[in-house]
C-alpha cells in the first residue's frame, strides 16, 4: 500500500527530485514523440498504423503515467508543488527550450508545411503520411498538416485533462468543466467534423466545420468559397449556416448573460481547453501588473474592431446596390451594422455609465472607428476594400489573427507569458462576451473578505493577470470582462473566501461591496 503524503504546509521547500513513476513515464512519452520526430525526417514505418497507435498512446500514456507518479501519493487538494522552483514553470532555461520547440512547430505548420511531408496533388511523406490511415479511417481521405495537428490537439487536450482532474480531484466544478472541454473537443472539433466529410461527393460538398467554433473566433466562417459550399450543400448546408448566424446573435447573449463568458471560454472553447489542460503549469505566469493590464485593454478592444471591421468587409464583398438583384443590399447591410453597433452603444451608455468610466473613451475611439471604416466600405468594390485587393486582405486577416497571434505567440509562448495571452490579449470572441459579462450578466465571484488571510493564492494562479487577491480582501465582487470563470482561484483559496455565482439580480448590486468588521470592535471599512 502507498503511503500517503500528509504534509499539509503550503510551502516545504524545493521540490524533489521526480520519482521512479514519472521517470518510467517521461520515457514512455519521449519514446512516442521520437516516432514522430523519426517520421518526419522521412524514416519509412512499414505499417504506418500500428506505429503511430503506438506514438499516440505512447505520448498519452506517457502522460497520464506522470500524472499519476505526481498526484497519486498525495492528498486531495491544491498546493504550491514548488512551481517557482521548477525551470519549466518559472521561466527557466528549460521553459525556454520547451517556448523555441513549440512555437517552432507552429512555424512549420502554418508557413513551410512540406517541411512536415504536405505534398499537394502527390503522396503524403514525413510526419503527415504516418497520420494518413487514421485520416482515412475517418474521412476517407489522406491526411493534411491540419489533420496531424488536429489530432495532436486531442490527444494532448485529453491526456492533459486527465492529469488536471487528478490534480484537482478535491472539486467537483474542476472536474466537470474539465471533462467538458475534452468531450468539446474530441468529438465536436475532432471527429464529427471527420466524418462529415465522408458525405462529401462530386455533387455534395461540405466545408470543414467546427460546429462549436463561433464568430468571431471562427473569423473564416463567412468566407465566400465557405458560404457557396453552405449553400449549394441544400438543407444540411443552410442548417449549418443558419446555426452559426443563430450562434452568435441567439445562443451567445443568452449564455453569457445566464452564465457568463466561461459556459464557452472554460467549457466548450479547445483553445481554453488547451490552455486550461496542458497550460496549467503556466497559468502563475500571467503577468499582474498595471500595465500589462492597460496593455490587455487596448490591445483586446482594437482586435475586436479590426474584426468586426474585417468581417464587415467580407460580407459586403458578397452584396450589391441593386435592390433588383439583391433582396439584402450593400447599403442596407452596412446601415444593419451601424445600427446595431449603435444600440449596443446606447444601452451601455444608458444604463452603465457609471460602470464603464475609462473605458468609455475606449468604447468611443472603437464605435467610431468601425462606423469610419463602414463609411470606407460602402465606397469600396467588391476586388477591393480599402485600396487593397480583397483575396489579400482577407488572407493577411487569417495570417495575423489565426496563425501569429492564436498559434505562434498565443500556445507557442505558454511557457514565457503563461496559458491564457490568447484568450487575454487576442481572441475578439472573449472580448465580445467579455463586455456583455460586465455589464449584462448574472455571472460574478463574490467573495467574503472577513475570512481572508492575504495568502495570495487566487492572485498567484489567475491566469487571466486578476489581481483576485485585492477583491478578496474589501470583500468586493469580482466583476471583470476577462474573467473566464475557470474557478481556479477558488479552488486554491484556504479559506473558501471565493465562489462562483450567477445572482438573481444583474443589476448594481452586482459590483457593490458589504462593509468588512474588523474584530468585535464593530469598525466597519467602507470600500
Amino acid at each position: 500500500m502507498n503511503q500517503i503524503d500528509k504534509d499539509i504546509t503550503m510551502v516545504s521547500g524545493p521540490p524533489k527530485d521526480i520519482n521512479i513513476t514519472q521517470k518510467i513515464a517521461t520515457f514512455i512519452g519521449v519514446a512516442g514523440l521520437l516516432i514522430l520526430v523519426l517520421a518526419a525526417f522521412n524514416v519509412n514505418f512499414p505499417n504506418k498504423g500500428l506505429w503511430l497507435a503506438i506514438a499516440l498512446a505512447s505520448i498519452a500514456g506517457g502522460i497520464i503515467l506522470f500524472s499519476k507518479g505526481a498526484y497519486g501519493n498525495k492528498q486531495e487538494g491544491i498546493k504550491n508543488d514548488g512551481v517557482w522552483f521548477k525551470g519549466i514553470s518559472s521561466r527557466g532555461f528549460v521553459a525556454w527550450v520547451a517556448g523555441i520547440a513549440m512555437t517552432s512547430f507552429y512555424v512549420v505548420l502554418y508557413f513551410f508545411e512540406g517541411l512536415l511531408g504536405a505534398n499537394p496533388g502527390a503522396a503524403n511523406t514525413g510526419v503527415i503520411s504516418l497520420f494518413d490511415p487514421l485520416s482515412r479511417m475517418l474521412s476517407g481521405n489522406d491526411a493534411s498538416q491540419w489533420f496531424v495537428y488536429g489530432t495532436l490537439y486531442t490527444v494532448a487536450i485529453v491526456a492533459f485533462g486527465i492529469k488536471f482532474m487528478w490534480k484537482y480531484r478535491n472539486n467537483k466544478y474542476e472536474r466537470l468543466r474539465t471533462f467538458s472541454v475534452m468531450f468539446f473537443q474530441t468529438g465536436f472539433a475532432f471527429i464529427i467534423p471527420e466524418l462529415m466529410a465522408r458525405l462529401n461527393s462530386d455533387t455534395f460538398k461540405l466545408p470543414y466545420t467546427d460546429i462549436k467554433s463561433i464568430w468571431p473566433l471562427n473569423y473564416g466562417n463567412f468566407d465566400q468559397y465557405r458560404v457557396d459550399e453552405y449553400i449549394n450543400a441544400g438543407n444540411v448546408g443552410l442548417f449549418l449556416l443558419i446555426f452559426g448566424v443563430a450562434s452568435i446573435l441567439i445562443v451567445t447573449p443568452i449564455m453569457t448573460y445566464k452564465f457568463g463568458k466561461r459556459w464557452y471560454c472554460s467549457w466548450v472553447c479547445g483553445c481554453g481547453g488547451l490552455a486550461e489542460t496542458a497550460g496549467d503549469p503556466f497559468r502563475q505566469l500571467s503577468d499582474k501588473s498595471t500595465a500589462a493590464w492597460k496593455v490587455e485593454r487596448w490591445v483586446i478592444h482594437s482586435v475586436v474592431v479590426f474584426s468586426v471591421v474585417m468581417t464587415t468587409a467580407v460580407i459586403s464583398t458578397y452584396l450589391g446596390y441593386d435592390s433588383e438583384k439583391y433582396w439584402f443590399t450593400k447599403d442596407t447591410f452596412l446601415l444593419c451594422v451601424v445600427s446595431i453597433l449603435t444600440l449596443v452603444i446606447g444601452l451601455l451608455f444608458a444604463f452603465r455609465r457609471d460602470e464603464l468610466m475609462k473605458d468609455a473613451k475606449i468604447g468611443a475611439i472603437g464605435y467610431f472607428a468601425i462606423v469610419l471604416a463602414t463609411i470606407g466600405l460602402h465606397y469600396s468594390s467588391a476586388d477591393s476594400i480599402f485600396l487593397i485587393e480583397t483575396g489579400s486582405l482577407r488572407q493577411s486577416y487569417g495570417f495575423l489573427i489565426g496563425a501569429v497571434f492564436s498559434g505562434v505567440i498565443g500556445t507557442g509562448f505558454y511557457p514565457i507569458f503563461g496559458n491564457r495571452v490568447w484568450c487575454r490579449f487576442g481572441c475578439p470572441m472573449a472580448a465580445i462576451m467579455g463586455m456583455q459579462q460586465r455589464f449584462f450578466s448574472k455571472f460574478r465571484i463574490t467573495t467574503n473578505g472577513g475570512q481572508c488571510i492575504s495568502c495570495g493564492n487566487c492572485s498567484t494562479y489567475c491566469e487571466m493577470g486578476i489581481d483576485v487577491k485585492a477583491y478578496a480582501q474589501k470583500g468586493q465582487n469580482i466583476v471583470r470582462s476577462s474573467c473566464v470563470g475557470c474557478g481556479v482561484c477558488s479552488a486554491v483559496c484556504p479559506r473558501g473566501v471565493l465562489k462562483l455565482e450567477n445572482g438573481e439580480d444583474s443589476g448594481d448590486s452586482r459590483y457593490d461591496s458589504d462593509p468588512i468588521t474588523f474584530g468585535n470592535d464593530g469598525v466597519k471599512l467602507n470600500v
